[in-house]
């Protein structure tokens, strides 16, 4: 009896989905350890969070959305004072993935829904950030460096994601998978 039951849960594993989401994990969680440059750093994990959003799904895509923002504290690219922020990365990145998924499976055009969702995830993402990192930087930190963290965390954050976007297309186009 147990034979079977490996047998079927075998079956069930898409062994590919899971190597890609293994794959880009791993990358969404060293990268930060790596590349310190906010503008490099920030459209690949965005991509990241995309491809695996419609390469392993939905929930895939919301645990990995969790990570690199600790991974970025841990590894420098995020300053140590942000650590209260990084709750609210966290959730920014779910907004992205999560508005991304709705819209596209609303607009039922891959194209267009795509597109749409990407625009409408990265403003969420930027204004739910923005908004709770200005206020967050204000109750814990100097005013000066709360100015520099809240620009960091404001429109920097749209044009990443943004080009997340793109190169997440690019990447899906070049799989077949639009």
């Amino acid at each position: 009896m147990p034979n079977i039951i490996k047998e079927i849960v075998l079956e069930k594993v898409n062994v590919r989905a899971l190597s890609q989401f293994l794959a880009l994990t791993g990358v969404a969680m060293f990268l930060p350890f790596f590349l310190h440059l906010q503008w490099l750093t920030g459209p690949v994990i965005n991509a990241i969070l995309i491809l695996i959003l419609f390469l392993a799904g939905v929930r895939s895509a919301l645990v990995v959305a969790l990570i690199p923002s600790l991974m970025a504290l841990a590894g420098g690219l995020l300053p140590a004072v942000l650590a209260p922020a990084v709750p609210f990365i966290m959730i920014s990145n779910a907004l992205y993935v999560l508005s991304i998924d709705r819209i596209y499976d609303w607009s039922k055009n891959s194209s267009s829904g795509y597109w749409q969702g990407v625009l409408i995830g990265s403003i969420l993402k930027f204004a739910f950030l923005y908004i709770s990192v200005s206020w967050i930087t204000k109750l814990l930190i100097k005013q000066d460096l709360a100015v520099a963290v809240a620009k960091m965390m404001s429109w920097p954050q749209l044009i990443t994601a943004l080009l997340g976007g793109v190169i997440a297309w690019a990447i899906l186009k070049w799989l077949k998978r639009f």
